[in-house]
């Protein structure tokens, strides 16, 4: 009998490569919005413009990830307006309100600390245990982002302040969404939650608009439209796409150790396309972030978590 042979390895490349495509167009999102808020734009509109370029991919996203599944029951669709308000919804609104006082480094950072307020979320919901590495780790990515705050709050103004809130509960909006998403991504899939959760908040978008603005006020630069287009499809679809393909090639736990690239990202294409100031306090606070997440990580795989 002849030895079985050996198990084929699996090239982790394409999967590495869609994870870091993934994290850096998502990263470029806040971006955009900062170039768009040069054109004399408020956050009601432009998030408006986005949603409405993405409404039909995310569409086509909901009825790809749903054929030959069963229809949606009432409760599963009331679940998924709540996450569509948290995550989608809620948390992109307050992003954009807040990019419009901080730099898109500092809102990139406040971001990533969305780890730390699963963990918390889960301590003060679930009764969960939290130990003494996951809250160093977690006092190390808040130490960060206090380094580059007060950095900027020096340099900015205090309005730096109300962004830097915003943000923060925009974090805190969609780690809700993260931590009541998990029984219904089994259910439906991945996928198919996030193109309906997406439709929803397409959905409060563009009627926010309709509700808080006169329809003259759609009336916006060309290149605001054309940034929202860039905006809705490269920092919007593709990235959600991307990553999903790369969870499926090298697991969720590698994408999201490759994800830690999009703070940098976000910071070099800053100082790059915005010609936002770069300094040692902002390298140092990214750094401090990136080592926080990086330990909290590490701590859940030591513990079999």
């Amino acid at each position: 009998m002849s030895a079985a042979a050996p198990p084929v390895p699996v090239a982790v490349g394409p999967g590495l490569a869609l994870a870091l495509l993934g994290s850096i167009a998502f990263s470029g999102k806040a971006i955009i919005v900062k170039l768009a808020y040069r054109y004399d734009v408020d956050a009601v509109t432009l998030i408006m413009y986005r949603m409405l370029f993405a409404l039909p991919l995310f569409a086509l996203i909901a009825w790809w990830a749903g054929r030959g599944k069963p229809p949606l029951t009432r409760r599963e669709w009331a679940a998924i307006v709540g996450l569509g308000i948290s995550g989608y919804y809620l948390a992109s609104f307050l992003d954009f309100l807040g990019l419009q006082y901080i730099s898109a480094s500092l809102e990139r950072l406040i971001l990533y600390l969305n780890p730390t307020l699963v963990l918390a979320l889960s301590v003060l919901l679930f009764k969960k245990k939290v130990t003494a590495r996951q809250l160093i780790a977690a006092g190390v990515s808040y130490s960060g982002v206090l380094v580059v705050f007060g950095h900027e709050i020096g340099t900015l103004g205090s309005n730096v302040a109300l962004g830097s809130v915003l943000v923060f509960a925009s974090a805190v909006s969609y780690a809700i969404y993260l931590v009541y998403s998990g029984e219904l991504v089994k259910r439906l899939g991945s996928l198919r939650l996030v193109g309906w959760a997406s439709l929803v908040a397409c959905v409060f978008c563009i009627g926010q608009f309709a509700v808080l603005r006169p329809l003259s006020a759609a009336v916006v630069a060309p290149e605001v439209l054309w940034l929202s287009l860039l905006n809705a499809t490269l920092c919007t679809v593709a990235p959600v796409l991307m990553v999903m393909m790369a969870i499926e090639r090298i697991g969720a736990t590698l994408a999201a150790q490759t994800g830690m690239v999009g703070p940098l990202s976000t910071l070099l294409m800053g100082v790059v396309l915005l010609g936002e100031p770069f300094s040692l306090w902002i390298a140092a606070g990214t750094a401090l972030v990136l080592i926080g997440i990086w330990m909290l990580a590490r701590a859940r795989v030591a513990e079999g978590k």
